[in-house]
């Protein structure tokens, strides 16, 4: 009966975090609905960010959104049109200066879908068996924190805020020194729903004691759906980080309503804004925080209520001073796109 309630399924069951996407956003969908009634436009959140195609919430280059933040805010980052080759790649590794590991990611995608960790060139011709679209190849940031920042400006006003900072804490385990990897990768909740691809990434070393007290990181990637707990951090917010972001926020034209996905060294450095940012998402991100292990449902809906009545008033006013609403017939067509390229086997 243990085994039974320690499966992947009541894991998921019993913490809404894992919950599909659609069952915690259903609240919103009359919110959705009313706004769109009163602005005569399905769409009006497009307006959110008039330099980011659909305001970011879907079909938009992630390196094109990364091209217009400022150079010593991101890490070197390149984008790889298909067909490609190892050796293409390596001699843009070259004359880019990157070296090994590097970020491989769709420039296309959400939730984890095709992030990969690259660490030598049998990894990048792996890869190019599985990628089917162009895709970026980004430097490894290795700098110990990350975390999700939100920023919001509604466009009547002269100065944003930060409403939300989503600290990152990755997947990991730490050895007793009698059991085997494989053994304390399944008795961890979070890393056991991951099993099926560490089991492969870490076929070599499953058998191996490790030794007490070491820490194993599993995966390294920033995202929810790799195994990453997301925790609120938003006791960091203060006046200084506010005009740090908001002085970040207006050197990137046309950029209202979004989170970026970034590294630092320190809380220090990132209050003062001594930062990478690895990728700026616009009005389709989620304020993170509320996945939260433990984190109550009905606070978080709350959360995502007020995020929808923000993100709304930010188009009106951006609408108001002239942004268009992208046409139902334009959306469809984006949709299309998305589909097409996200279809397995394309």
């Amino acid at each position: 009966m243990q085994n039974i309630f320690r499966s992947k399924f009541f894991i998921k069951l019993r913490s809404w975090e894992y919950w599909p996407f659609g069952i915690i956003q259903a609240p919103l969908f009359f919110l959705w609905i009313w706004y769109a009634l009163k602005e005569r436009s399905l769409l009006y959140f497009t307006a959110s960010n008039p330099s980011i195609l659909t305001g970011g919430m879907m079909g938009e280059s992630k390196y094109e959104v990364l091209q217009l933040v400022p150079e010593s805010l991101k890490p070197v980052t390149n984008l790889i049109k298909l067909p490609a080759t190892v050796t293409s790649i390596t001699e843009t590794m070259r004359n880019s200066g990157l070296t090994f590991p590097l970020i491989f990611k769709p420039d296309l995608g959400e939730r984890g879908w095709m992030v990969r960790r690259i660490k030598d060139e049998r990894d990048i011709e792996h890869y190019l068996k599985e990628i089917k679209i162009d895709f970026i190849m980004q430097e490894l940031v290795d700098l110990p924190l990350e975390f999700g920042v939100y920023y919001i400006r509604f466009p009547s006003q002269s100065t944003g805020f930060v409403n939300s900072i989503t600290g990152k804490e990755f997947l990991s385990v730490t050895g007793d020194g009698k059991k085997t990897l494989q053994e304390l990768i399944l008795e961890k909740d979070r890393a056991k729903i991951q099993w099926v691809t560490l089991r492969k990434v870490y076929a070599d070393r499953l058998a191996d004691i490790v030794p007490l007290g070491k820490k194993l990181e599993l995966v390294s990637i920033g995202n929810h759906c790799l195994g990453t707990t997301f925790l609120n951090f938003n006791h960091l917010i203060n006046g200084k980080l506010n005009s740090t972001f908001d002085s970040i926020s207006k050197k990137i034209n046309g950029f209202y309503f979004g989170r970026y996905d970034l590294r630092c060294a320190s809380l220090n450095d990132l209050e003062n804004g001594n930062v990478k940012i690895m990728e700026l998402n616009g009005c389709g991100a989620e304020p993170a925080h509320i996945y939260q292990p433990g984190s109550s449902l009905i606070e978080a809906v709350g959360v995502l209520i007020t995020h929808w009545r923000n993100l709304y008033r930010v188009s009106k006013e951006n609408h108001e001073r002239g942004v268009p609403y992208l046409s139902l017939h334009e959306g469809k067509q984006i949709y299309k796109r998305v589909k097409r390229y996200m279809a397995p086997g394309v």
